[in-house]
């Protein structure tokens, strides 16, 4: 059977929307971020055990005593593991993506319930949004959005309404025609049937489908961390580069105390607002005694009051705005760059957080506004192409991520090598007999499970390796390329090291496994995996020309083995979540070494 272009008709459609319909990503973008940035001022402002006390009182409001105190303990948690900026972030995100995907919903569900028409039209389309798999969209998503909160949300948005106009729709659906019949007898209008017979019915559904609505905006925080925004989802996307069970710990219970408030506050707010619910309640008082103060839930007033008064204070005990500089005081000397944004990218690559955090911690020491995102390769070459990213430090070239420059190089500046002498190659333990080049790995197939432990999908040595080393040595029919993480990858290598087990594993050179366990470089005789990379700087055309004293830093950057081997180290011994203050140890024992990076006059 032929085969059929699909994905070529789809890429072409996606090319066209972003040449002829730009205006239009662009006005979204600004929109939803102004949204964002105003959700996330609001909530993000206060500080943390305020904010906490605020959502209490809601929680007080809404549900009683008891829900009152548990909200403050669960938020006071979050605050104590160090995830109350990265929860606000993400609740901001929800609560955009919710509002946004709730204004659309309901009144696709009214028209889909009172139209068997537009009912025929809708059902399918809310089933491919339902079913495509996130990732999926998400790839337009970036090309017409950038990276960063946008596509997330939209994202979100996709995933999250179809529910909300099922749910919409059924409800309206499921209210007795005989009542409907009855307000047409009387001559009411069918607006005013809508409004005063068939919404209130419908509203223990429809306050169904906003919970849902609500709960699956938030399952979604961590594929927005995977496209950039802030939030929950990239500490949990870094857990799971990194494999850190701790790190992923802590963002997976923050990310669970907010859905429980979520659950709970909506599904009270739906008890109110339900004619049912507001019976139901009233009968449990009724029937209830004892214990009355657990139960006490203040009025309406009183409950507004609360939350008021505590907003007024975190107001007027100047809590709100932002925090400063990470980097502490700048002297008038050294600041060059005047709180100019300097936006880089990395990967969860060791040479690459080191690097990426590294300039962060300089920069903002010589007064810019340095700001690090980690990202997947193939969306951080996307970001810098698009300008949403200013650099990125850790491009190996001419060959692992020359697929990149080829489609994206005419957006780019490259700036230069900054670390030399790198490698690519597949290892497998030196307990393996006879193994020592790629060669010795045909045949021998079922010792290494078929198999060859791999990183990211996106990275360039993983496309070097699948299109032309394993079929260059006849090995691409008998093991499969496992694509995962570089932190899933080392930690493969050490669980089957640990049992003296046969593994492949894809490496580079510099890295520290080779000092952490007795490993093979496998030869290459045919030279398939190329003559070796430099590592990179590159820059946006447009950022690299404005930041021009940035680049001009970047041009002259260079770290030895021994220079970059210490500083990965440094952020290795800081352990979880201390890479700042590992790369600010390393500088106090470095001073000379960040004065050649970035020299300033004055001090």
């Amino acid at each position: 059977m032929p085969r059929i272009r699909l994905g070529d008709r789809a890429e072409d459609v996606v090319n066209w929307l972003t040449h002829h319909a730009a205006w239009l990503f662009d006005l979204i973008s600004a929109v939803v971020n102004h949204m964002y940035d105003g959700v996330e001022w609001v909530l993000g402002g206060p500080s943390p055990l305020l904010m906490a006390g605020i959502l209490a009182v809601i929680a007080f409001w809404m549900r009683g005593v008891t829900a009152g105190v548990l909200s403050f303990a669960g938020f006071a948690l979050i605050d104590s593991v160090a995830q109350w900026d990265q929860a606000m972030q993400s609740l901001s995100l929800v609560v955009v993506s919710a509002v946004v995907a709730l204004v659309l919903a309901v009144p696709l569900g009214v028209w889909a319930a009172r139209s068997r028409t537009a009912g025929a039209v809708v059902r399918p389309v809310l089933d491919v949004m339902q079913t495509l798999p996130a990732f999926v969209y998400l790839i337009p998503a970036i090309i017409f959005f950038s990276l960063g909160t946008v596509p997330a949300v939209i994202a979100t948005i996709v995933f999250a309404m179809p529910v909300g106009v099922r749910m919409t729709e059924l409800g309206i659906r499921q209210v007795d025609g005989e009542l409907v019949e009855a307000a047409e007898a009387f001559g009411t209008p069918p607006g005013r049937t809508l409004l005063r017979v068939q919404l209130p019915l419908a509203l223990p559904t429809i306050m169904a489908g906003v919970n849902q609505v609500i709960m699956l905006a938030l399952s979604m925080v961590v594929i927005g961390g995977m496209v950039g925004a802030q939030g929950l989802g990239s500490t949990v996307f870094g857990a799971i580069s990194q494999v850190n069970i701790g790190l992923g710990f802590e963002g997976g219970v923050a990310v669970v105390i907010l859905a429980i408030y979520l659950d709970r506050i909506t599904g009270a707010l739906g008890d109110q607002v339900s004619p049912l619910g507001r019976r139901a309640l009233a009968g449990l008082r009724g029937s209830v005694h004892g214990f009355g103060v657990l139960r006490y839930r203040p009025r309406p007033a009183v409950g507004l009051s609360c939350v008021v008064a505590l907003a007024l204070v975190a107001g007027g005990a100047g809590v709100f705005g932002g925090s400063g500089s990470p980097g502490g005081p700048v002297t008038a000397g050294q600041n060059t760059g005047k709180g100019q944004s300097v936006r880089i990218g990395s990967f969860n690559w060791d040479e690459s957080i080191a690097s990426a955090n590294l300039w962060q911690q300089v920069l903002t020491d010589r007064g810019y506004k340095a700001q690090v995102s980690t990202y997947d390769p193939g969306a951080a070459f996307t970001g810098l192409a698009s300008g949403s990213l200013d650099y990125l430090t850790d491009a190996w070239l001419p060959t692992t991520h020359a697929s990149y420059l080829q489609q994206y190089g005419k957006d780019y500046t490259d700036l230069g090598t900054w670390y030399d002498r790198t490698s690519l190659e597949v290892a497998v333990p030196s307990y393996v007999k006879g193994v020592r080049t790629m060669a010795d790995l045909k045949g021998r197939s079922k010792e290494f499970g078929g198999k060859i432990i791999g990183i990211e999908p996106g990275a360039g040595e993983m496309k070097l390796l699948a299109s032309k080393v394993l079929p260059g040595y006849g090995l691409d029919k008998e093991y499969q390329l496992v694509s995962s993480s570089t932190a899933s990858m080392l930690a493969e290598l050490e669980r089957d090291y640990a049992r003296h087990k046969p593994v492949a594993v894809v490496l580079w050179s510099p890295h520290w496994a080779y000092s952490t366990y007795h490993l093979t470089k496998l030869g290459d005789s045919k030279g398939l995996w190329g003559p070796g990379d430099a590592i990179h700087d590159l820059a946006n055309k447009q950022s690299g020309a404005k930041l021009s004293q940035v680049s001009a830093w970047m041009r002259r950057f260079h770290l030895t083995e021994a220079q970059l081997g210490s500083l990965e180290a440094s952020i290795q011994r800081a352990g979880q979540g201390g890479t700042a203050k590992g790369v600010r140890d390393w500088i106090e024992k470095n001073p000379a070494v960040v004065q050649k990076m970035a020299p300033v006059k004055g001090g």
